[in-house]
């Protein structure tokens, strides 16, 4: 009977090891689950996608022009406005009750000009905020129509701006720090508080472990003193395992050289077939850029700083003084800001590291991509959003292109260019999609020529 409850022991910790594990896991999911971070704000091609609806005539209260004026408002006026908050400008609630729409335009459009004019208001706004020169912005008329449009919609909801003007978060939110709010501090206690059970968890698993071997202990000291146990019993408190008939045995010698083998070997072809390749690949940078301050948090739109991705083969980097249309209100006295001002003071341009670089045997155009195939940052370049420093995640092969171009399908609808072709296409594949393959987009000369 003794030697039938030693047996147990060790499935019994089993058991009481898995409980206490399966409870931990189960916390930590329902507690502590994160939110997806989201993309919206940095999605490229919104803004250009959004600008014919707009075009086409906006009126204030339509859906479309809300909409229009969303993406658009996000790419030209969320770097220095908010609705209810004062960031570089001033807060744009209610912008369209306090001056009429026929005085908005030529300000947004030029605001410069009004000041020179001597426009009373005009003069007032550029005063009353350090003189600071907002950019001109070649918007049509039906454009700006379709941005008031937006930000008269959002100011009709409800607004979580205390007296002051500003959140008790934006002033260090204006400075560039994540202050949080509520969900912040709720999502922070619910974190602690699973760690906390975790190690409460921890501490009571070691201490059960100790008191099971003290106890193993005990009662095999009691079990050895005893005279009526009969000579299976004896054997079995007697026992010891022996290590050295396993890592002797040539099944294990065997399977250890065969282990040994295959590593060498898969290393040896991973690092040949990445000859050449760069992904993974992250710089430092002369100057400590967060594209997940940026970009993630702030949603500032990519064509805000890469002017030229819809409309040129490259992406530009952009230059210092893109930078200060915020930063000469904003974090002034940062480290890092200071290096801009001083490559501007010396009129020399910053030593950005370029991550992204394809040999120049290969044609890519980015606007070809962006503006035509509408594809979205992230597709090549992954989470931009949540980096803190940028590195190249995808790996910017041949074939990485070529897999691309065989499955992204093309959006035909409305090209009388592509009509024949896709009837002849269909035919011949029997109702398959239209991708960018079909189309050419495979071909040795589309990219090497």
């Amino acid at each position: 009977m003794d030697s039938i409850r030693l047996r147990t022991l060790p499935h019994f910790f089993l058991a009481l090891f898995l409980t206490f594990v399966s409870v931990g896991r189960a916390s930590a999911q329902d507690v502590g689950a994160a939110p997806a971070v989201s993309k919206e704000g940095v999605a490229p091609g919104a803004a250009a996608q959004a600008a014919p609806a707009a075009a086409a005539g906006a009126t204030t209260g339509d859906a479309a022009a809300i909409a229009a004026g969303d993406a658009l408002y996000k790419g030209n006026c969320a770097q220095c406005h908010a609705i209810n908050e004062v960031v570089v400008g001033p807060a744009l609630k209610d912008v369209h009750k306090r001056r009429p729409i026929s005085w908005l335009i030529p300000w947004i459009k030029n605001s410069s000009k009004m000041v020179a004019s001597g426009d009373e208001y005009a003069v007032k706004i550029f005063n009353q905020y350090q003189k600071q020169q907002m950019p001109s912005f070649a918007l049509t008329d039906a454009e700006i129509t379709s941005i008031i449009s937006y930000i008269a919609a959002e100011s009709e909801k409800p607004s979580q701006v205390t007296a002051g003007g500003a959140t008790a978060g934006n002033a260090g939110q204006a400075d560039g720090q994540d202050t949080g709010g509520a969900g912040a501090d709720a999502s922070t206690g619910a974190g602690q508080y699973v760690d906390l059970l975790l190690i409460v968890l921890v501490v009571v698993l070691i201490v059960l472990v100790v008191t099971l071997v003290i106890i193993a202990n005990i009662m095999g000291d009691v079990l050895k003193g005893r005279k009526d146990l009969d000579g299976r019993d004896v054997e079995l408190l007697d026992q010891k395992f022996d290590f050295s008939k396993i890592y002797k045995s040539n099944l294990v010698r065997g399977l250890a050289v065969g282990l040994f083998v295959l590593v060498v070997l898969y290393e040896s072809v991973q690092g040949v077939m990445a000859i050449g390749l760069d992904q993974g690949y992250q710089p430092t940078q002369p100057i400590a850029f967060s594209h997940k301050l940026h970009a993630g948090e702030n949603q500032i739109n990519c064509a805000y700083c890469h002017t030229s991705v819809y409309k040129s083969k490259s992406a530009n980097i952009p230059s210092a003084n893109i930078c200060m249309n915020c930063h000469s209100q904003i974090k002034t006295e940062s480290p890092e800001i200071k290096k801009i001002y001083r490559a501007i003071e010396r009129k020399q341009p910053i030593q950005w590291v370029r991550v992204h670089n394809l040999p120049d045997l290969a044609y890519f155009n980015h606007s070809q991509h962006t503006q035509v195939g509408g594809i979205e940052c992230q597709t090549c370049h992954g989470p931009i959003q949540n980096m803190e420093v940028v590195y190249q995640y995808s790996p910017l092969t041949m074939g990485w292109c070529i897999n691309c171009h065989r499955e992204q399908p093309l959006n035909t609808k409305g090209n009388g260019y592509y009509d024949n072709l896709v009837k002849l296409h269909d035919a011949a594949n029997q109702g398959a999609a239209f991708t960018v393959s079909s189309n050419g987009g495979t071909e040795c000369s589309k990219c090497h020529y």
